[in-house]
Parts: C-alpha cells; structure tokens; sequence
C-alpha cells in the first residue's frame, strides 16, 4: 500500500517542479507574484481555464486574467496565541494592449482583509489594477 502512495506522491510533486516552456515571442508572458507566505495562481484567461498555474501566456490585443489568490490574516488575538484565517479571493484584471514579445508581472498583495492587485509592464509601470472577486 505505501508503494502506490509514495509513487503518486513523486509524480505529483514532479508536476510542480517541471521547467517552463520557451517564450513564445507571438505572446505576451505575464509572470504571477505575491508574498511569499501566500499562494497566487493564473486560473482563468477570457473565461478558458489556463493550464499552468504560474503564469498567463496571452496572444496580442485585450484580455481578461483571472488568478486565485490565498492570503492568511489574524484575527487580533495577543501575542503568538492570535487565531489566523485564510482569505480565498479571485483577482481580476482587464487590459487591451497585451503586446507580443513583451513581459508582464501580475502582483498580488493583502493589506489586513484586502487583496490588492496590479498589472505592471517591463519597467514595472502600473497598467491596470485588479479587482477583487468572490472573496471568502
């Protein structure tokens, strides 16, 4: 029995450590980042589940990103005894320029209860602020 589990539990965690394909110069990359403790996800792309959650590979023109953010806020107990929650919150951003060729870095941040979100170019420029969705 401990066979069979130990080899889904390396195929799983060899699926998270694969490489990332090539820049296709056609598409706009958009990076994913956050805080470390967090965790922030590509999720959709116009409405179409993406494929690989840590970044968004987007043909040139207007599109929707939607990524899945998770964050962990206190809840104001003292000291080390403080109780912690998890925000789960849907970040999106609506931008009609994606250029071919270009990189992009969708950023991700809580402020207390609030997600906060940006697309930023190259030269690290605010595009376009996300809004947040379905929080709970």
């Amino acid at each position: 029995m401990r066979l069979p589990l130990a080899f889904l539990l390396a195929l799983a965690l060899g699926g998270c450590a694969s490489p990332l394909p090539p820049h296709d110069p056609g598409m706009a990359w958009v990076d994913m980042s956050a805080q470390t403790t967090d965790i922030f996800m590509s999720d959709h792309l116009d409405g179409k589940r993406t494929y690989d959650g840590r970044y968004f590979l987007v043909p040139p023109g207007a599109h929707e990103l939607e990524a899945h953010y998770e964050f962990e806020v206190s809840s104001g107990g003292f000291g080390l005894f403080g109780e912690t929650q998890t925000m789960r919150c849907t970040l999106v951003v609506q931008y009609d320029n994606f250029e071919a060729g270009k990189r992009y870095l969708f950023q991700a941040r809580s402020l207390g209860f609030t997600p906060q979100g940006w697309l930023r170019d190259e030269q690290r420029n605010v595009l376009v602020e996300a809004e947040a969705e379905h929080c709970y």
